[in-house]
């Protein structure tokens, strides 16, 4: 499969925009009074997992936007 160079971008960024915005959410929830009730709740974990997909999935994304760009620089 080929990705055009400004697709490959797009993943990229994508990628990186993963790796910024879900940890702040999670520090956000974290805070969040409803996270804790004498351990964790069940907002906390089931914010918890959406955090963790997002990063795996946003980090597959990424490899896939730099494998890319890497590509389409060697040509």
């Amino acid at each position: 499969m080929k990705l055009s160079r400004g697709m490959s971008w797009f993943l990229l960024a994508f990628g990186v925009w993963s790796w910024v915005i879900w940890p702040n959410f999670l520090r956000n929830i974290w805070k969040d009074p409803r996270s804790w009730d004498a351990g964790p709740t069940a907002f906390f974990t089931v914010h918890l997992l959406l955090v963790v997909a997002s990063l795996a999935f946003g980090t597959v994304i990424g490899v896939l936007g730099v494998r890319g760009v890497r590509a389409g620089r060697s040509k």
